[in-house]
């Protein structure tokens, strides 16, 4: 059954990686984890020849373990906006430094077999360096993230990555409790910044990775 899964999801996959093409931006299919961290640290790294390195919130990203990679790589600044030994204030302020990097890592919340990027952010730190600002971004992205369209991608967000990030997040939010979106005044909601990214601009400066394989939330 697992290899006819595979199978399944690698036609959708190269489907979607033609789409992203399309659109400018470049995009390659791994069929594992390791695939996925090699294609990063042997094609894009080079390639793009980063002196700072940064990343947003993504579990994909931590689970291909790229980050521990990028730790040995001489030569290589990273920093680091989720660094638990410095105050809230410290990470924030990271943050926005982060916008000047030079290679940005993150997840996407979905994306469509058209090829755009769907993406719901609390701070905005996230899609905004997806938006403008470090010279490359490099997105990374599980096949569970793959839907038909626009419509599909949003209620994914909403009806269950939003909600489950919260959980996971421990947030103090109405939907930690029901398990669905209220559309909530809460201070610690994280459903603020929507961004459609239909295209990349310049062209090839948003590397998506697809994964054959189930990752993040």
């Amino acid at each position: 059954m697992s290899d006819l899964l595979n199978t399944f999801w690698q036609k959708r996959l190269v489907k979607a990686q033609e789409a992203l093409e399309n659109n400018n931006f470049e995009a390659h299919v791994a069929q594992s984890p390791d695939q996925a961290k090699d294609i990063v640290l042997t094609k894009i790294l080079p390639q793009s020849k980063p002196k700072l390195v940064s990343w947003g919130g993504s579990m994909t990203l931590q689970q291909l373990g790229i980050l521990d990679e990028l730790h040995k790589e001489k030569g290589l600044a990273l920093l680091d906006p989720f660094d638990k030994n410095v105050s809230r204030e410290e990470n924030s302020e990271r943050r926005r430094q982060a916008l000047l990097a030079d290679l940005f890592f993150t997840g996407t919340n979905a994306l469509t077999e058209a090829g755009q990027l769907i993406n719901l952010d609390m701070y905005g730190n996230r899609v905004g360096a997806l938006v403008f600002g470090p010279r490359y971004v490099v997105v990374l992205a599980g096949r569970n993230k793959l839907c038909v369209d626009v419509e599909e991608a949003m209620l994914r967000v909403k009806g269950y990555a939003a909600p489950a990030n919260a959980l996971r997040l421990k947030k103090k939010t109405p939907c930690v409790q029901t398990g669905f979106c209220e559309d909530c005044k809460s201070p610690e909601r994280i459903c603020n910044v929507w961004t459609i990214t239909e295209k990349s601009f310049p062209k090839g400066r948003i590397k998506v990775v697809l994964i054959n394989q189930d990752l993040g939330i």
